[in-house]
């Protein structure tokens, strides 16, 4: 009989040591760290343990993460409240990239609007954009979060380009419309703060919230 003949027969009768308890205390096998002989009963409680180290660490993982987003979720609410409370479409812009910068503790933000009202055509956010950012701004169906490549966004937030090493941009849209009317971007001189891997939930959120403020300085 070959090992693998062993091994199959034991899966497919896991009932086999409750009809022969007498075995679990005679046969050893290596203990997994120091190689020593240890009963089968043995090692299924290092298994355990282990099982249970692993399942506690996952849980302490999830509690950190639910914690975190609490947080999150705090602010951008904080982020909502400040929206709501100015009055002036002038300086709602500026509004909302400030307090973002604030709340997040983001380095560098800014944001364009294209095709807004003549009464708005005079402040920052509606400054000229190229083609090709509407293009990239309506392609995008989520929030981009990397490294920062050459973006002409980047530019927006600082005078020195090289300054912003990672940013977040954000598509602003009515509602399930292919055509982007803005971006909003946040930029930082950490590589890692915006990074391509994580998640997005949260600055979708911004988003959406963005785009239903500012919309109001849109033509039409």
């Amino acid at each position: 009989m070959k090992v693998d003949d062993v091994a199959r027969y034991l899966a497919e009768h896991p009932d086999f040591f409750e009809q022969h308890p007498e075995l679990l205390g005679v046969i050893n096998i290596p203990h997994p760290q120091n190689g020593q002989a240890i009963s089968l009963v043995e090692r299924q409680s290092l298994l355990l343990r282990d099982r249970i180290r692993a399942l506690e660490a996952r849980i302490a993982e999830m509690l950190r993460h639910g914690e975190e987003n609490d947080v999150i979720a705090d602010k951008v609410v904080r982020w909502a409240r400040a929206l709501l409370l100015q009055t002036d479409p002038v300086q709602l812009p500026s509004t909302a990239v400030e307090e973002l910068k604030r709340l997040f503790a983001v380095p560098f933000g800014a944001v364009r609007v294209w095709d807004v009202q003549p009464a708005y055509a005079g402040i920052a956010c509606a400054e000229a954009v190229s083609d090709d950012v509407k293009r990239l701004a309506s392609s995008m169906q989520a929030p981009f979060c990397g490294s920062n490549v050459g973006f002409e966004a980047a530019r927006w937030m600082a005078a020195d380009e090289g300054a912003v090493h990672s940013l977040a941009m954000l598509p602003l849209r009515i509602g399930a419309s292919p055509d982007a009317f803005g971006l909003l971007v946040l930029g930082s001189p950490d590589k890692d703060r915006f990074q391509i891997t994580m998640g997005t939930a949260f600055l979708a959120r911004i988003a959406e919230l963005a785009s239903a403020a500012l919309a109001r300085l849109r033509r039409g």
